[in-house]
């Protein structure tokens, strides 16, 4: 099977991206043959729509499963759409992602799992979503620890924002239902 996990690198050992539609690359996995495709995200620079433009693109290339850290609302509507679930993958290389993946251990998002625009923040694609970079083949280290854990930070305190609104209508509708 032919799958596909967002990555800060161009192989095996690089570090999982913990974004979707907006990680520098994706590498394309055979999980029978272990054979790697590994591509520039053409998205990246996107001034807007980078998660569908993602998510489209890793379905024409053949995914039949998306491995990543997150996916925002867009994304994953394609992906679920075209009926290619996405599996969620809290942190490490590509190959620890395959592995998992092929082991069974990685849940499968129900929804989006980073609200509209996550990954538009500082220190995410390059260029900020300015069209920067787009053309150019550069090939990065990836994100250093520290900054991963600074994304990491911020995308949870995103999701802790949404759930804390989530749960405040869900109290305001059941008391408007009961009163």
């Amino acid at each position: 099977m032919r799958i596909v996990v967002s990555s800060n690198g161009m192989d095996l050992d690089a570090q999982a991206s913990p974004v979707f539609g907006r990680c520098p690359y994706f590498v394309f996995v055979d999980t029978e043959t272990s054979e790697f495709e590994a591509v520039e995200n053409p998205a990246v620079g996107a001034a807007g729509g980078a998660g569908i433009q993602a998510a489209q693109y890793v379905i024409e290339k053949g995914a039949r499963a998306v491995v990543s850290g997150n996916v925002g609302p867009n994304a994953f509507q394609v992906f679920q759409s075209a009926n290619v679930p996405v599996h969620l993958f809290g942190g490490g290389t590509v190959r620890e992602a395959v592995e998992a993946f092929k082991a069974g251990q990685l849940p499968i998002a129900g929804g989006a799992t980073a609200p509209e625009h996550a990954g538009m923040g500082r220190g995410m694609g390059r260029g900020a979503g300015r069209g920067m970079g787009m053309g150019r083949r550069t090939v990065t280290a990836g994100p250093s620890r520290e900054e991963e854990i600074a994304q990491l930070k911020e995308a949870a305190a995103d999701l802790r924002r949404r759930l804390a609104e989530i749960m405040e209508r869900l109290d305001q509708l059941e008391k408007g239902e009961k009163g």
